[in-house]
């Protein structure tokens, strides 16, 4: 289709304005057009109906010019002028006319170097004239810049032709900002997921912190109106129904060669842990139905068979002994980092050397002690005081070093091992290491407790003994030498031959009675006596006489030792029987 858009609109029959043609095409597929240069043709010769020839000169043909065409045949008879394009009779255009409506210089217009345009707004034949943009500003002086406008769509209906603005900067931004709020939209969304998914675990941490919390107070027995499995009185809870770790420690004291024992309990059911203080003078009894008292036991039978006696009595499951000397216990005092406890009174200093020093534990609440002071607290039997002063003491002591001492069992075990104790089988360093460190965590969260086990002047237990402390605490039941069953006899030597006493023994359990060693009299006597405190045992004492060959005069009421119903003083005139 002939269009006056393409590459050859622009010659010299419209006016002279500047050529363009098509060099390409842009990234949005629109062509791109180059200025052609100008070409200078020849005047072109137009026919004077009037015999004069237009262009050439007057008087003559010059032969050497190009001739004339003729005019064309009319065969209606009439003669048109050529096309008049400017209405000025056939006369070129004035100089600086421009037909579409541009001013144009005076004079030949400067050759312009190669640039890319696009085409000069033009009007089609029957469409609306377009409004004329204003030209940009000039690349060189003098030189008239291409006109800037719409580039060409295609022809629609009509010949029209449909024009669009040409794309700027601005449409870049547009598509710049599109793409920003899209991006934006998708990050909003995705902070919105991620709020929602933080919402949601939050929520499950708080439930299972909510539920773990419930089901440890009503493990513990904290929760209003509920009771946790176990957690009731012992009168209520069957002692099989709970589970009890026990472990029985005697502290040496290595300056006096006393003796001390407590039982460390660690109930797993109830979480509990107790230390039982056990009196020396607790009746004790072995499988032969030899009566003695627990000090008695601890220097003569040793740990096997105080552990042995112990759960016959006491109806538990010792696990173990452990013998602490009392240069260990300072070691764990100080490897713990020093005790805290309450003092019931003013323990003087054993390396004192002037009467009247300064005491080295004080009296008072929350006094720290290091691993001597916890020594010298522990030990201390103040003039007056009975056993039980002393022993409540040491179970002080015990308490406060649990508090210190790691409740992790690894951490536990490496201090135990520090001790470079020698323990007795089969306790291992391992397991009083992690049995220490259950007891630790129950007594630094307050949950343990130090209490006595109560005995008669007998060294026996009572009914409400049994109830309080065996069955509740040890889980176990009373088995006392039962005061019906046999008489107790305690004998004493002062013959000065030692294997009388075993020679007795022998004697009194053939007969029928308890034997409880009553050790060696400070000096010799020559006559034996049978003593009796109760008028009760006046006739128990009399077959006792009998039975060991003593004189009936021998027998006399007076005090007897504890735990024992007749005491017999064996005096030179006895005379062991033989079998």
């Amino acid at each position: 289709m002939n269009d006056r858009y393409e590459a050859g609109y622009g010659d010299e029959s419209h006016g002279g304005e500047d050529q363009y043609e098509i060099v390409g095409y842009d990234d949005y597929g629109r062509p791109v057009y180059q200025q052609v240069p100008p070409r200078h043709t020849p005047q072109q010769q137009t026919y004077d109906p009037y015999g004069q020839r237009q262009g050439y000169p007057q008087g003559g043909y010059d032969t050497g010019q190009q001739q004339p065409v003729p005019p064309a045949y009319d065969p209606y008879g009439t003669q048109h002028a050529p096309y008049d394009p400017y209405g000025n009779g056939g006369q070129d255009p004035a100089p600086g006319y421009d037909p579409y409506g541009q001013a144009a210089t005076s004079g030949q217009q400067p050759r312009v170097t190669e640039r890319t345009a696009h085409i000069p707004q033009q009007t089609g034949p029957g469409a609306q004239p377009q409004s004329q943009p204003q030209p940009q500003p000039r690349e060189e002086p003098g030189t008239p810049p291409p006109p800037a406008g719409p580039e060409r769509q295609e022809a629609g209906e009509g010949g029209e032709f449909a024009f669009a603005e040409e794309p700027d900067g601005e449409s870049e931004d547009v598509i710049d900002w599109l793409k920003f709020t899209e991006n934006r939209t998708e990050r909003r969304e995705e902070a919105r997921r991620r709020a929602r998914g933080r919402v949601v675990a939050l929520g499950v941490v708080l439930g299972l912190v909510v539920a773990g919390g419930v089901g440890y107070l009503w493990y513990d027995g904290k929760l209003p109106g509920v009771s946790s499995p176990g957690a009731g009185t012992g009168t209520t809870v069957a002692a099989g129904a709970q589970k009890r770790d026990v472990i029985v420690v005697h502290l040496h004291n290595t300056g006096t060669r006393d003796t001390s024992t407590v039982l460390l309990v660690d109930n797993t059911t109830t979480r509990r842990g107790t230390t039982v203080l056990l009196p020396n003078s607790l009746a004790l009894s072995d499988d032969s139905g030899t009566t003695t008292t627990l000090a008695k036991s601890v220097d003569d039978d040793g740990s096997s068979g105080t552990r042995d006696q112990l759960d016959t009595v006491l109806g538990t499951d010792i696990q173990g002994t452990w013998r602490l000397d009392t240069p260990y216990l300072q070691n764990l005092v100080e490897l713990v980092g020093d005790i805290e406890i309450d003092t019931d009174t003013d323990v003087p200093d054993p390396d004192a050397k002037k009467k009247g020093a300064a005491p080295l534990v004080h009296r008072g609440k929350a006094q720290t002690l290091s691993g001597k002071m916890a020594v010298a607290y522990a030990t201390y039997r103040g003039p007056g005081e009975t056993e039980n002063a002393q022993l409540k003491r040491f179970g002080a002591v015990m308490q406060g070093a649990l508090r210190k001492l790691s409740s992790d069992p690894s951490a536990a075990t490496t201090t135990v091992q520090t001790l470079a104790q020698i323990l007795d089988p089969p306790l291992t360093d391992k397991d009083l290491g992690t049995f220490l460190a259950k007891l630790a965590d129950l007594a630094k969260g307050g949950k343990y407790r130090t209490v006595p086990l109560p005995v008669q002047s007998d060294g026996t237990l009572t009914a409400g003994t049994s109830d309080s402390v065996v069955k509740n605490i040890l889980g176990g039941t009373a088995k006392s030498p039962d005061a019906g069953s046999a008489v107790r006899v305690a004998v004493q030597n002062a013959t000065g031959a030692k294997d009388d006493t075993d020679k007795a023994r022998v004697t009194l359990l053939g007969g029928g009675f308890g034997f409880i060693e009553g050790g060696t009299a400070s000096g010799a006597r020559a006559a034996s006596k049978v003593v009796y405190s109760d008028a009760a045992d006046r006739q128990n004492a009399a077959e006792v006489a009998k039975t060991l060959g003593l004189p009936a005069g021998s027998v006399t009421k007076g005090a007897v030792s504890s735990g024992a119903d007749v005491l017999v003083v064996l005096g030179q005139d006895y005379r062991p029987t033989t079998s």
